[in-house]
Formats: structure tokens, C-alpha cells, sequence
């Protein structure tokens, strides 16, 4: 009798593991993320829904101490600072890799990279801290400019192996 409610637990085990692991393929996960961005909950921790929930949980979350310090540092390297520590724990534990209803949001608003995510966060949080108003469509202009010029730099130290030119003739 204990055999098999030892292999009913291991059955039941890898189950569960096999339907959170990672996905085989684009369709899994894909069907992973749909399922992903309708829960609140992900491995028992609150998913925000928006930005004001997402600054809300951020204001229950860290230490009044800790607000201090976030609200004296300078608006330019504040993410510098922050990203490492608290960017970190928002990409993964508000799951921005695999998809979560706040990943979801913030992509739909424009804002595609985990590590942007996270910097709209920090940087709508810092203004929020220091009384400024947090207008979310500034905020994603800020952080997609800052994505191009990222872009662009690593494009400028790529080679270049061959370039054509295709000459059009008039009336084409």
C-alpha cells in the first residue's frame, strides 16, 4: 500500500512539473502564457494587474527605510542603482520571462523587454515617491528611446561583411 501511494505522489509530482515546466515548443508555450496572463497568483505570489497596482504592491513591499533611500537617489540612476536588486525580483517573481498579467499589460502598452519592464517600474515608483505625477505614456517613450539608442550602439560595432546596392531604374 505505501508503494503505491509513494508512486502515486511521484505521478502526481511530475505532473505538476511537467505542466509549469518549461515549453517544448511555440505552441506550449504559448498555451503556457495564455493560461499565465489570467491568474493573479504565480507560485503563491501576487501578480499586479497594471502600473498602479504594480506601484501599490511596491509600496506595501518595501521597507519605509528603503523609500527613503529610493527617493533621494537621482532620477537619471535610478535605475542603475535599483535594477540589480529590485528589478531583478520584479522580472521574476512577477514572472516577465514567461508571462503574468502584468508582463502582459506592459507589453500591450508597448514595453517588450523584461529589463524595461522593470526600469518603467523603478522609474514610475521614484516618481511616485517624490510627489511627481507618473504619466505611463512618458514613461514608455523614455524607456523605448533608451531600448533604441541600446540597439543602435551594438548595431554600430557590428561588421559589416557584404553590402549591395540595387540601382532602380525610372518607372519601376
Amino acid at each position: 500500500m505505501r508503494f503505491f501511494l509513494t508512486l502515486s505522489f511521484c505521478i502526481l509530482m511530475s505532473s505538476l512539473i511537467a505542466q509549469d515546466g518549461p515549453a517544448n515548443n511555440e505552441r506550449e508555450f504559448e498555451e503556457q502564457y495564455q493560461e499565465r496572463i489570467t491568474k493573479d497568483r504565480l507560485y503563491g505570489t501576487y501578480i499586479p494587474k497594471n502600473l498602479d497596482d504594480a506601484l501599490n504592491q511596491l509600496d506595501k513591499l518595501i521597507s519605509p527605510d528603503a523609500k527613503v533611500k529610493i527617493k533621494a537617489l537621482p532620477e537619471d540612476s535610478v535605475c542603475m542603482y535599483l535594477h540589480a536588486k529590485l528589478g531583478r525580483w520584479m522580472i521574476l517573481n512577477w514572472g516577465f520571462y514567461q508571462g503574468s498579467r502584468l508582463s502582459h499589460y506592459l507589453r500591450s502598452a508597448g514595453v517588450s523587454y523584461p529589463d524595461d519592464m522593470a526600469d518603467l517600474l523603478i522609474l514610475a515608483f521614484h516618481k511616485r515617491l517624490n510627489d511627481q505625477p507618473v504619466v505611463t505614456r512618458d514613461l514608455i517613450v523614455l524607456i523605448k528611446e533608451r531600448r533604441q539608442k541600446i540597439l543602435e550602439k551594438e548595431l554600430s560595432k557590428k561588421e559589416i561583411i557584404h553590402q549591395e546596392v540595387h540601382k532602380r531604374e525610372k518607372g519601376q
